[in-house]
């Protein structure tokens, strides 16, 4: 066809000539200040704030750069709680969101799961599949919302690991996802349980209950795990945000 390849050298910035050279056809490299600022370089500076200086690209460029990818402070992400019913979650998940929309600058949503079943997964039963498609539903609205720059907080119990993982993967096209598992003891929630569920669910009156008659898979590899017991709910919220304070999710 008669296209023949064009080979890209490594290009750095030359301070003392003011220009970029090839690397390997800089004869006096010991002599001149050579720059450089590679692609994840770039990625990290974009994500933490951090200055991009004019040499290395023209600053109107550098600014679409920071409309279109604004430092992970600015952008939208989402906090999912799972763990076994009683477990705390929603206790904690509305702590965050309160401290949360105290410090401001980002709309904050909770998706809790009782509250979710009820406006938007009302026609579901409690079967696996339904189970499945209640979680990718809540997922799939925390998606947008951290798409748009937003914060979700979820609640659900979120038993099965492969649909909290299809979650994640829904969640991190967009933004950073933060999963916090609710670590609290089968025995722990049980006793809590002020509707009756467990009972119910040992004497077989519910079918399919996680954690009695379903299995729960424990997080391996959360971001934050934390214990209920004998821990109120503000220091639990605590350990959240200082979690995404570290994450670079907020600041302090």
């Amino acid at each position: 066809m008669g296209i023949e390849m064009v080979d890209f050298k490594h290009m750095v910035w030359v301070s003392e000539r003011a220009q970029y050279e090839a690397i390997d056809e800089i004869e006096d490299k010991d002599d001149v200040t050579i720059l450089n600022i590679s692609v994840p370089e770039m990625c990290r500076r974009l994500a933490e704030g951090l200055e991009i200086p004019e040499w290395f690209s023209f600053p109107e460029v550098v600014r679409e750069l920071r409309r279109t990818k604004p430092p992970r402070s600015e952008q939208g992400f989402t906090v999912f709680f799972t763990g076994f019913s009683g477990s705390g979650k929603s206790t904690i998940a509305n702590a965050l969101m309160v401290k949360l929309m105290e410090m401001g600058g980002r709309p904050v949503t909770l998706l809790d799961g009782d509250i979710v079943r009820k406006n938007l997964s009302s026609e579901l039963g409690f079967s696996k599949e339904h189970r499945d498609l209640n979680i990718r539903r809540i997922g799939y609205v925390a998606s947008e919302i951290t798409k748009n720059g937003g914060i979700a907080i979820c609640a659900p119990i979120a038993p099965y690991a492969t649909t909290r993982r299809a979650v994640r993967e829904d969640v991190e096209a967009f933004g950073a996802f933060v999963e916090v598992h609710v670590a609290t003891t089968i025995e722990e929630c049980e006793r809590r349980d002020r509707k009756g569920l467990y009972k119910l669910a040992r004497e077989g009156k519910i079918k399919e209950f996680t954690g009695i008659s379903d299995p729960y898979d424990v997080p391996l590899s959360p971001e934050l795990s934390v214990e209920t017991e004998n821990v109120d709910v503000d220091n639990c919220a605590h350990q959240v945000l200082l979690k995404l304070e570290n994450m670079g999710l907020i600041t302090g």
